[in-house]
C-alpha cells in the first residue's frame, strides 16, 4: 500500500513538474512573440511535441504568410513522396546521320532533363563520348532539346529587378553551372583596366570592362549584366585597389540553353573535334542514336536544395513532378497539383493556400505555419524513411548550410535541423529540434512585414529554437 502511495506521489510530482516547466516555456515564448518588434511586424508559430504526440505552442498559426524558402519544404517533401528516392534527373546526348572517316555527317542533340546540378565537368563526360566514337569532325549542327518544359523562364510573381542575381536563375531543361557564370576581376597596373576572366571561360558572353586599377582608395566594383534589355554582356565598373585580392562575383545568364550549347561547342573544340555548323534548339528526332546519359539522383539534389536553399533545384523538382505525372511540356502549375496532393495527404485543404512556385521566391505564395508543421508531422509519423531523408537535408544549426553561423553557443547548436527562408520583409524557419528531456519537436515559424535588419527577425527565430532546446 505504501509503495502504491509513493508511486502515485512520484507520478503526481513528475506531472506537476512537467506542467510547471511547460508553463514557464509558454510564458517565455509569449514574451518573445509579444516584443515591441511585433508592434509593426507579424509572427506566426506552430510547435508540436512529436514524442508526446500533442500540440505544444501556437500563435497566429493559421495566418497566411509568405513562406520565402520554407516553400522548399513542400516542394522537396512532394518530391520525396511522389518522385521517390530513386528518381534521377537525366541529361543525354544523341546523334543522327552516319559516321565515315572520323566525320559525323549528322547532328548532335543534347536533351535536357532539368538536372539542376549539371556542371561543365558533366559536359566533358558527354563530349568525351563523341570522341570515343572516333569522331574528330562534325558535319552538322548542335541542337538542344528543351521540349521537357514550357516556355516560361521564370516563376509566377518573380520580380524583374532581382535580375541578374543567381538567386533568380532562368529556367530551362538544359541547365549548366546553375545557369550562371563566375566573373573574376584581377588588379593590374595603376591607372590600367583590371583583367576580367570568366569561369567557365567562354566566348558566349561579351565583357564591357569599364573599371580601373588604382593604388588609392578602397575596391568598389559593380558587376552586372544588361538585364533590362535581356542581354548577356557582362559590365564591370568602378575601381579595384592594386593591393587587393582577386574579386569574384556570380551573375545569372539569360537564355541558358544557348549558353549550354555554346559551352558544348567549345568543349568539342577543346577535344579536337571540328565543328562549323550552327547551334539552336530542336526536338530530338525519332531516328537519333543514344550516346551517353548523365544521371543524378534526387536524394543528391535535395541536399543542395535545402541546405543551400537552391532555388534552381526547387524549381526543377517542381517541374520534374509535373513531367512524371502529366508529361511534356512540364508546367509549374501541374507540379503544384502534386504539392496540393501532399497537402491533402497531410490532412490540410489546398484551397486554403496559394502556391505559385517551388522555391518561395514569389511574394504571391501564401501558406501558414500550421500547414508547414502538418507536413513535418505527417512525414515523421507516416513516412519515417522520407522524414529521415528530409531532415538530414535541412541545415544543421551552427554547422552547415544556411544555418552554419546561427545558434552557436546554445543547446540548439548541432541540434536544430531546419529550413530557413528569407525574402524582402520575410524571415522563416521550420524543422525539427530535440529538447533537453530528449523529446523530438517539430516547429514552423514565420515573421513578415519587418523593415528593420533581417538579423533582428532572425534573433527571435533563433531565440525560440534555443528555448525549445532547453525544455526539460
Amino acid at each position: 500500500m505504501a509503495l502504491k502511495i509513493l508511486s502515485a506521489v512520484i507520478l503526481f510530482t513528475l506531472v506537476l513538474y512537467t506542467q510547471t516547466t511547460q508553463k514557464n516555456m509558454t510564458l517565455k515564448l509569449d514574451s518573445l512573440t509579444s516584443a515591441s518588434f511585433f508592434d509593426t511586424a507579424s509572427i506566426s508559430v506552430d510547435i508540436f511535441d512529436l514524442t508526446a504526440n500533442r500540440k505544444l505552442y501556437q500563435k497566429n498559426n493559421t495566418m497566411l504568410m509568405h513562406p520565402a524558402s520554407n516553400m522548399k519544404i513542400l516542394t522537396s517533401a512532394a518530391g520525396l513522396l511522389f518522385l521517390g528516392q530513386d528518381f534521377s534527373f537525366e541529361t543525354s546526348l544523341y546523334y543522327d546521320g552516319f559516321i565515315s572517316d572520323s566525320t559525323l555527317f549528322g547532328n548532335l542533340f543534347f536533351v535536357g532533363g532539368c538536372d539542376p546540378d549539371f556542371t561543365s565537368a558533366d559536359l566533358q563526360v558527354l563530349v568525351s563520348s563523341v570522341k570515343n566514337l572516333g569522331v574528330d569532325h562534325v558535319e552538322g549542327n548542335i541542337y538542344g532539346d528543351v521540349s521537357m518544359l514550357d516556355s516560361l523562364f521564370w516563376g509566377n510573381g518573380w520580380m524583374w529587378d532581382d535580375d541578374p542575381s543567381t538567386d533568380f536563375p532562368y529556367l530551362t531543361p538544359l541547365t549548366i553551372n546553375d545557369n550562371a557564370v563566375k566573373v573574376l576581376v584581377q588588379p593590374t597596373e595603376n591607372g590600367s583596366a583590371p583583367k576580367v576572366l570568366l569561369e567557365p571561360a567562354t566566348n558566349y558572353l561579351e565583357i564591357e570592362n569599364l573599371a580601373m586599377t588604382n593604388t588609392a582608395g578602397r575596391t568598389s566594383l559593380e558587376i552586372t549584366r544588361d538585364f533590362v534589355n535581356r542581354k548577356n554582356n557582362i559590365i564591370v565598373k568602378g575601381a579595384i585597389n592594386r593591393s587587393d585580392h582577386d574579386f569574384k562575383y556570380e551573375i545569372n545568364i539569360f537564355n541558358p540553353e544557348k549558353y549550354f550549347l555554346s559551352l558544348a561547342k567549345e568543349e568539342l573544340e577543346r577535344n579536337g573535334i571540328g565543328f562549323i555548323g550552327s547551334i539552336n534548339t530542336l526536338r530530338l528526332p525519332g531516328n537519333a542514336k543514344h550516346l551517353f546519359t548523365i544521371r543524378r539522383k534526387f536524394t543528391d539534389v535535395i541536399a543542395n536544395l535545402n541546405k543551400q536553399s537552391d532555388n534552381l533545384s526547387a524549381e526543377m523538382t517542381l517541374r520534374a513532378l509535373a513531367y512524371k505525372f502529366y508529361g511534356k511540356p512540364a508546367t509549374p502549375m501541374n507540379g503544384i497539383l502534386l504539392v496540393d496532393s501532399l497537402i491533402t495527404i497531410a490532412g490540410m485543404v489546398p484551397d486554403n493556400y496559394r502556391i505559385v512556385d517551388g522555391s518561395g521566391v514569389s511574394h504571391y505564395n501564401l501558406v501558414s505555419t500550421e500547414l508547414l508543421n502538418a507536413v513535418l508531422i505527417y512525414l515523421y509519423f507516416q513516412q519515417p524513411e522520407l522524414y529521415k531523408t528530409l531532415s538530414l537535408s535541412f541545415p544543421l544549426a551552427g554547422v552547415d548550410g544556411t544555418l552554419r553561423r546561427r545558434m552557436r553557443g546554445t543547446l540548439a547548436e548541432n541540434n536544430v535541423r531546419a529550413k530557413t527562408g528569407t525574402i524582402s520583409g520575410v524571415s522563416a524557419l521550420s524543422g525539427y529540434v530535440t529538447t533537453k528531456n530528449n523529446h523530438q519537436l517539430s516547429f514552423s515559424m514565420m515573421i513578415q512585414n519587418h523593415v528593420r535588419k533581417t538579423s533582428r527577425a532572425i534573433y527571435f527565430l533563433d531565440s525560440i529554437c534555443a528555448l525549445l532546446s532547453e525544455l526539460e
